[in-house]
């Protein structure tokens, strides 16, 4: 071992872990960013905002299926623990940083001191304090350990001093790293053969079996390998919305997103299917549309790395415990194609219900009326994207809409979106576009979600970060509208619109005062033509589509 302080040992391994960035607010572990300038390529990344570094670190994570990395000092810990409910809620392996209490001073009413470790608890897998620049070393790879494997998720370590300083001390170290654990996912546990055998015999012995890829299909990589079993058995494919790149939405087998944030036809022949074969899904709510799609008593089968997630929300008729990608690869190695042959009206059924669909949306997926319809977006975001493009999505009416109107078209196209926390998808668009820097990165969001982080257009432009963001810009936060229409009695007060409502800002205009190249789209026919501008001039672009405050999207069915 050789003498190093803690800020030197840090660097190096954060380096040898393949780090290529870090999303910070000041000041936190100072010595470490002297280090990591002096000795490393990795880009220390200022953000305006602790929630704004957590959804950097996020987006990064799920772009790159590398652990993100994100610190703060004590005063903002707090903000970055809220940052991290979105990564806990998606399963992304984030690694929070911050600075803490000194013991030779708690209880004294140090300046901004709090103890902040509890509220870390709720939103990690692993959440502990480094209290002797020793433990440097191991504390670092217990992190990286913990982020990636099994199921995915945040881990917090909180370094001693209010800025983390004790990175300015000495000691003997050896800042060995584990490289298994710099990506997802560093183990793939196999199944036990039987359950596999098992799961596959109930499988193709049902004639309306449907399968549910969920999250868990993405970060294991098992997109391929659910398609090669759907295709075998002829069974139709839904997804949640974390697993919808799972299988491009313009295949033949693909009935849409399932649940509450959904497409009708998905959850249509969900709720017609005889058998539900979840993969690496939780089965929660928004993915059942609260254990009504499929209805609770459905048989089911369902497969996971986690064995808590096994039978939580339905019985099933069989269970495998192992890595998505590995148990369905050999579910079809083992399956009888012949099988097939008994599900050629199911799979009539499940198109019909998908063309039944198209059929009753194609006027506002084609619509010209202005302002642009939400549908319109989606639809011309489906068939102008890049082959290789990555989609950031963000949640309320965005992910309703673009859960149940947009098309990937190739499996080279990648989807991630908001796990719950409006405003997350601006900043985890510019960390995704860090850790897939070859690749056009598009941000889809309301004007509500822009402007929780409107301020990091700033570090986008200051980056030099190509990112596309198209805001849906109806100057309102319209989703709210039939649920105040309900406890308004059926008809809002005029006062009322000060609840959900507000002012018209031109957010292209707002967009060139920070540097950025600001678009505005008027009217359907813009749209297509500012995507491909934006995309062709790796420039930080905002594409301001402007639409109306009545547009609302469809309710799930079920």
């Amino acid at each position: 071992m050789a003498k190093m302080t803690g800020a030197q040992a840090m660097a190096r391994m954060l380096e040898d872990y393949g780090v290529t960035h870090i999303f910070h607010v000041p000041a936190i572990l100072r010595r470490t960013m002297v280090e990591l300038e002096a000795s490393t390529a990795i880009k220390r990344v200022r953000t305006h905002g602790e929630k704004s570094a957590a959804y950097m670190a996020d987006g990064y994570a799920r772009a790159s299926r590398r652990p993100g990395i994100c610190m703060a000092q004590t005063v903002g810990a707090l903000n970055l623990a809220a940052g991290l409910r979105d990564a806990w809620l998606a399963h992304s392996p984030v690694i929070a940083m911050t600075g803490g209490r000194d013991p030779a001073t708690k209880f004294r009413k140090v300046y901004q001191q709090n103890d902040d470790v509890p509220v870390f608890d709720a939103v990690t897998k692993f959440n502990a304090t480094v209290d002797s620049v020793e433990r440097f070393p191991d504390m670092v790879r217990q992190a990286f350990r913990v982020a990636v494997s099994g199921t995915p998720g945040p881990v917090h370590l909180q370094f001693r001093g209010n800025e983390g300083q004790m990175d300015v001390e000495e000691a003997d170290m050896e800042p060995l790293v584990e490289t298994a654990f710099s990506k997802v996912p560093p183990f793939r546990p196999e199944p036990d053969d039987a359950s596999v055998r098992k799961a596959v015999e109930v499988l193709q012995a049902a004639e309306r079996p449907v399968i549910v890829a969920g999250g868990g299909v993405r970060w294991s990589d098992a997109g391929p390998a659910v398609v090669a079993l759907a295709e075998k058995l002829h069974i139709p494919v839904a997804t949640s919305l974390n697993g919808k790149d799972s299988i491009p939405g313009t295949h033949p087998l693909s009935v849409g997103v399932v649940g509450t944030y959904s497409r009708g036809s998905a959850n249509q022949v969900v709720m017609e299917a005889d058998l539900v074969c979840f993969i690496g899904t939780e089965t929660g709510g928004m993915t059942t549309h609260f254990w009504k799609v499929p209805k609770l008593g459905t048989r089911a089968i369902q497969i996971d790395i986690d064995p808590e997630a096994l039978g939580r929300n339905y019985m099933l008729d069989a269970a495998v415990l192992g890595d998505a990608k590995v148990t369905v690869e050999r579910m079809v190695a083992h399956a009888d194609a012949a099988t097939a042959a008994r599900r050629v009206d199911w799979i009539a059924q499940a198109r019909g219900h998908v063309g039944g669909w198209y059929q009753q949306y194609s006027e506002l997926l084609s619509s010209e009326e202005a302002p642009t319809r939400p549908e319109r977006i989606c639809s011309d975001l489906s068939k102008y994207l890049p082959e290789d493009a990555l989609v950031v999505v963000d949640t309320g009416h965005a992910g309703m809409w673009m859960g149940g109107m947009f098309d990937l078209q190739l499996p080279t196209q990648s989807y991630i979106r908001c796990a719950g926390h409006l405003g997350w998808a601006f900043s985890a668009a510019i960390g995704a576009q860090y850790g897939v820097p070859d690749r056009p990165v598009v941000c889809f969001t309301g004007d509500g979600g822009f402007l929780y982080h409107v301020a990091e257009i700033e570090t986008a432009v200051r980056w030099n970060i190509p990112v596309v963001i198209v805001v849906n810009n109806n100057h309102s936060g319209n989703q709210s509208k039939l649920g105040y229409d309900q406890v308004y009695g059926g008809k809002q007060t005029e006062q009322a619109q000060e609840l959900w409502v507000w002012t018209d800002v031109n957010i292209a205009k707002v967009a060139e005062t920070f540097g950025a190249q600001g678009l505005r789209v008027e009217k359907p026919s813009e749209f297509a033509p500012a995507l491909e501008k934006a995309i062709a001039s790796r420039r930080t672009t905002i594409i301001d589509v402007v639409t109306s405050m009545d547009a609302q999207a469809p309710l799930p069915i079920g």
